[in-house]
């Protein structure tokens, strides 16, 4: 892949890409299991039923998750479940909405290097764009706080990132969407649909993956793991420092 030639738009994700998300989940959802113990041993698949069933009405992000996380709570223990438990899972939920979005090693130094190239190329280089999903004011204050955001050129902030949300992001950026170069870490909303609308993709893997990344749900609520593929217009690395070789 020649970047000067073939792209225009250089699309990243947030979350899990760029900082650390889904371990501070994950401290909730242990927490939530916890206090499910007395009502199942898998609350693991009752939050990931919940949180299925919500996602047409609640979407990504925080405030979504920690409804779900107590919708489920209220459901599995049939209304049994105390009122410090909810509470503390109430509060471990705010704190979401504070997590640090401290850069993943290797990701600011790379962003900047990858500005300072681009500013190099002048007319030639392709536009560097944040293209996340999730709840807005979540979204942009975590970009705030992480101090990365004067690295790029534009921030798009949708409510999912499916193939209607490319050809989308296409249209907003005024490309083809075969001059777009998508680089994330989930195979079912960062590569899958941008190799599916003509794009390109680089996928980083991430050490945890939330559940709902690693499952298809369709039209009638049955589940499919989404499995690795290899694609002509894919490209895999191991850290996102291992960008700048196609640059």
């Amino acid at each position: 892949m020649n970047v000067w030639k073939d792209i225009s738009v250089v699309a990243i994700d947030a979350d899990d890409t760029l900082w650390d998300c889904q371990s501070h989940f994950e401290q909730v959802e242990e927490r939530l299991y916890e206090v499910l113990r007395p009502w199942t041993s898998d609350g693991k698949r009752e939050l990931f039923i919940t949180e299925s069933q919500n996602m047409a009405d609640l979407g990504y992000g925080c405030k979504a998750f920690t409804l779900s996380v107590i919708e489920t709570a209220l459901r599995v223990s049939k209304g049994e479940v105390s009122t410090e438990a909810i509470g503390s899972l109430l509060n471990m939920g705010k704190q979401l909405l504070h997590l640090p979005a401290t850069p993943l090693p290797g990701v600011k130094e790379t962003l900047q290097q990858l500005r300072e190239i681009c500013d190099a190329a002048g007319k030639d280089a392709p536009r560097l764009v944040v293209f996340t999903k999730g709840e807005l004011q979540d979204q942009e204050n975590k970009l705030r706080r992480s101090g990365l955001v004067d690295f790029f050129d534009d921030v798009e902030i949708t409510s999912d990132k499916t193939q209607h949300e490319f050809r989308q992001l296409c249209h907003h950026q005024g490309i083809h969407p075969s001059r777009l170069l998508m680089i994330g870490n989930s195979l079912k909303s960062d590569i899958a649909p941008a190799l599916a609308v003509g794009a390109w993709a680089i996928h980083i893997p991430f050490y945890v993956t939330w559940q709902i990344e690693q499952y298809a749900i369709g039209d009638g609520g049955n589940a499919t793991r989404v499995e690795d593929f290899d694609h002509e217009r894919l490209f895999r690395v191991e850290s996102f420092r291992d960008i700048l070789q196609f640059f």
